[in-house]
């Protein structure tokens, strides 16, 4: 039987990984095309592409998924089951129709929340105290077609975005084998999302990490987390954009204005909340490496009483 695999970055390489190990014949890996990156500029392949080639698939890039060409090579394949991980584009209906099985995907929370680009980032922002995979049957909605297997996985309280990143991987592989072994026995489930309990967990931006210092410990902690290591959460200090990498919550009760430095000492730098207060640990200034506060206040000064700003 044979397979095509979409996936772009390192959390489409497990799902890969569980389609090669599979019944199926993978004919095909599309990914998005090498891009430039750092600071020469550099063309760099996607994740999946250096594992495709690791594997000995042959590889195919399209600018979009909707050309002609890219179109024609897949229906000239002919593949009875298409798989999709983290792949960037929107698969058009010409795609969707083309194997007897259909196109799977393998989607980063528990469906029918967080559908969309970012849904590991989000479940940590908002303080989910769990996600996990769902695997569905793919429509020309975003991320609404029938569900088929869902596994969960806790979200600790210390989990940044890499480390429940790792987490969903790996589980994703399990999943998705699970979901072919069904498929193949023409044993697969179909569920409907109840589009009411629907939520959306748009494309990361920059500017998402701006601290709000008015709200509570527990949120600026969770926005710390959920932007490590990409977009990070920031502030401002003395008119410095601060990186704040890593942080720690205490909901002991503080009455100064939001944002002021309260204490600075090898333990961090302590801050007032709108609610509690907030122990950052680890930093980046403009122009230096991320390290914890305790190495650098060793030759940097960082005042207390000082307020840090939203803007």
């Amino acid at each position: 039987m044979k397979a095509i695999f979409m996936g772009t970055p390192q959390f489409a390489i497990a799902s890969l990984e569980a389609l090669y190990e599979s019944k199926f014949d993978i004919k095909l890996v599309i990914t998005q095309p090498d891009r430039p990156k750092g600071r020469g500029k550099k063309l760099q392949s996607p994740p999946v592409k250096e594992k495709a080639i690791e594997l000995n698939l042959d590889v195919f890039q399209p600018e979009s998924i909707k050309d002609k060409k890219a179109i024609d090579i897949i229906r000239d394949i002919n593949p009875d089951i298409i798989v999709v991980v983290a792949f960037g584009q929107i698969l058009p209906k010409e795609v969707l129709e083309i194997p007897r099985f259909g196109c799977i995907n393998v989607h980063a929370s528990l469906l029918p929340r967080y559908r969309g680009a970012a849904p590991i980032n989000f479940a940590i922002i908002n303080g989910e105290k769990k996600s996990g995979i769902t695997t569905m049957f793919m429509d020309e909605g975003l991320d609404t077609g029938d569900m088929i297997l869902k596994d969960e996985v806790e979200i600790l309280e210390t989990d940044t975005f890499l480390d429940l990143h790792d987490k969903l991987s790996s589980l994703g592989k399990k999943t998705l084998s699970k979901t072919l072994n069904l498929i193949i026995e023409e044993k697969a489930p179909r569920e409907k999302q109840n589009n009411e309990k629907s939520s959306y967990a748009p494309i990361m931006k920059k500017s998402l990490g701006l601290i709000d210092w008015s709200k509570s410990s527990r949120e600026i902690v969770n926005l710390v987390r959920g932007t490590y290591p990409w977009p990070s959460a920031f502030t401002y200090y003395n008119n410095l954009v601060m990186k704040v990498l890593r942080a720690e919550y205490d909901e002991e009760a503080s009455l100064t204005v939001p944002g002021t430095i309260l204490r600075v000492d090898n333990e961090g730098i302590k801050v007032a909340a709108g609610e509690g207060t907030v122990i950052i640990k680890e930093i980046q200034m403009p122009g230096k490496k991320q390290m914890m506060v305790s190495e650098y206040i060793k030759g940097n000064k960082i005042k207390e009483h000082m307020v840090l700003k939203n803007e």
